[in-house]
């Protein structure tokens, strides 16, 4: 099975507040005009944001495939998944769990608390 960024587009945007947008010329998803992720040029690579460094290495490490970072990210707290590799929806639910976290962190608050008062969390 192969995910792409219209399977991550379909779950963040249930996510109140997520809207679809253009970040350097690709796909991005946005938080009321704030970042959440992109789809790199190469139409294959997600940046994940929110990701620090201890993290990142651990994503890395269990994850080869899938997680890598280039030079242009290493001093931002990002990682970049390959959605070609996800092998299955288990990893794609850990790519989701952290955007989704992402989300929490840029969402407004009030949006936040609706989306938890209303059990979608």
């Amino acid at each position: 099975m192969t995910f792409s960024f219209d399977d991550v587009r379909a779950q963040a945007l249930a996510w109140p507040g997520v809207e679809d947008g253009i970040s350097y010329g690709t796909p991005a998803l946005k938080v009321r005009g704030k970042l959440l992720t992109r789809l790199r040029e190469d139409g294959d690579t997600l940046v994940v944001t929110g990701v620090d460094t201890d993290e990142r290495v651990l994503l890395m490490a269990i994850e080869p495939a899938v997680y890598h970072l280039t030079d242009h990210y290493v001093g931002w707290p990002i990682v970049l998944a390959r959605l070609s590799a996800i092998p299955d929806q288990s990893s794609l639910d850990k790519v989701m769990g952290l955007l989704h976290r992402q989300w929490r962190a840029v969402a407004p608050k009030t949006l936040v608390r609706r989306f938890d008062a209303a059990g979608s969390a």
